[in-house]
């Protein structure tokens, strides 16, 4: 039995839902808040996550951050080294989506040479007659990325769980690998 503690960084543009998909996590879907203040540096969420058919889990700290520019200072240093990311973007907002790319490249840069296992999270279907981000198109982008995939709507508890439930396996897996190629060398 293994327990492993990853380092999760939470990222995406102000208003995805960010704060509300860890807080969601982290209470087993018990509380879901109607409103919310912006994020203006770093909430740390920690949840321990049992990866089925191991006996295994890892301990996700979730770094859920700012998504304003005027905090990527500071972010720099709170995001050093990361071993998962959770992207997040509102599926009504096209913008909050092309803005993915910026933000991966930034969690990237932090993390050079690593495989960083990550998931792209479309949030709100809950909204379906505002959807501006088919997730076909999300899809497609996640997968040339080499994330997965995942859509989800926090105020109505629906597939918050997997996202992180994903990430934990990848983590894990990456863990394995290393120590399988670690042994080969003895």
């Amino acid at each position: 039995m293994v327990k492993l503690a990853a380092k999760c960084i939470l990222a995406g543009d102000p208003t995805v839902g960010k704060t509300a998909l860890a807080q969601i996590f982290r209470s087993d879907g018990a509380h879901f808040q109607k409103s919310y203040t912006l994020t203006t540096g770093v909430d740390l969420v920690v949840k321990t996550v049992p990866v089925p058919d191991t006996g295994d889990s890892v301990e996700l700290f979730i770094f859920d951050s700012a998504g304003k520019e005027l905090f990527s200072e500071m972010l720099d240093k709170l995001w050093e080294s990361p071993n998962a990311l959770c992207l997040v973007y509102d599926v009504t907002s096209e913008q909050s989506f092309n803005n993915c790319s910026k933000w991966l490249e930034k969690v990237r840069s932090l993390a050079p040479g690593s495989s960083l296992p990550g998931v792209l999270v479309g949030n709100k279907t809950d909204l379906a007659g505002r959807r501006a981000v088919e997730s076909a198109q999300a899809r497609a982008w996640a997968l040339g990325q080499g994330l997965e995939c995942f859509e989800t709507s926090v105020k109505e508890m629906e597939n918050y769980e997997a996202p992180f439930h994903c990430l934990a396996k990848q983590f894990l897996h990456l863990y394995r690998e290393k120590v399988d190629a670690f042994h080969s060398l003895l």
